[in-house]
């Protein structure tokens, strides 16, 4: 598989001096989906969004698609950006449009503020938009005010939005951690078949570590913002475990898989 993303000694220290992430070295590849785990505060959420820049890293190099994101001016940052999916954890849609009016806020990187504002979108994307939703089992909800839509379906609302960008990698920050158990499932069923089946790369942060081995190609293990662990889940034991969370497997698997 190919090498599209690739992090080489990326720091974030923030203004307050606090350490959000040390000397961080990991790679993607294309069509592979993988879980970072740790407790809260272990710099999850600071990862990802060092990585399409909506938080500037302190130190390291952040290459994606051969690209040096941090050296990245405003345009070429945009660029990047149409290439990066990503799905929030509180959904981000606007709940008084559509569902398919937020999906189609998927493609806003390809239109002008003129064209964006009036909805005057092409036929084709429009197309795709509901393919997508299709897809996602959402066909019925086209016209439906995101408002009344339930956690499981805002999420794959999201999910569409996403993959309207054409996107080469999606970063999902904590997808699931609203979600209930069956929701959770058929979110996370998704993300795998959008990796393997679309060959899309899919970043995804979880406190669930039974998830995670489920799921996963490879898992990135946090603590105290360190990669403590990058490898596949056969590889994540007792020890590591217990290094990543301060317990083992079975204490957190006691919890519901969760930190």
């Amino acid at each position: 598989m190919t090498e599209i993303l690739s992090l080489k000694h990326v720091s974030k220290v923030y203004d307050n001096r606090v350490q959000a992430l040390h000397d961080v070295n990991f790679d993607v590849r294309q069509g592979e989906l993988i879980s970072i785990i740790g407790p809260s505060g272990a710099g999850k959420s600071t990862l990802l969004r060092c990585i399409n820049r909506m938080i500037e890293a302190s130190e390291g190099q952040i290459l994606f698609l051969d690209q040096d994101v941090t050296a990245a001016d405003k345009k070429q940052l945009k660029e990047v950006r149409k290439n990066i999916g990503m799905i929030f954890q509180n959904y981000n849609l606007v709940y008084r449009l559509s569902v398919l009016e937020n999906v189609m806020h998927g493609r806003l990187g390809s239109y002008s503020a003129f064209q964006s504002t009036l909805g005057l979108y092409r036929r084709a994307d429009v197309e795709e938009a509901q393919r997508l939703l299709q897809m996602l089992g959402l066909q019925d909800r086209l016209y439906e005010k995101c408002s009344k839509l339930s956690g499981g379906q805002k999420q794959r609302v999201g999910i569409a939005r996403a993959l309207l960008q054409h996107p080469k990698m999606i970063l999902c920050d904590e997808p699931i951690a609203s979600l209930d158990p069956q929701s959770s499932k058929v979110i996370m069923e998704y993300l795998r078949d959008i990796a393997t089946s679309m060959n899309i790369a899919c970043l995804v942060n979880l406190h669930q570590v039974d998830v995670a081995l489920h799921y996963s190609d490879r898992i990135i293990g946090m603590h105290q913002g360190e990669v403590v662990f990058f490898g596949r889940p056969q590889e994540l034991d007792d020890a590591v475990i217990e290094k990543i969370y301060g317990k083992g497997l079975e204490d957190l698997l006691s919890h519901g898989g969760q930190a």
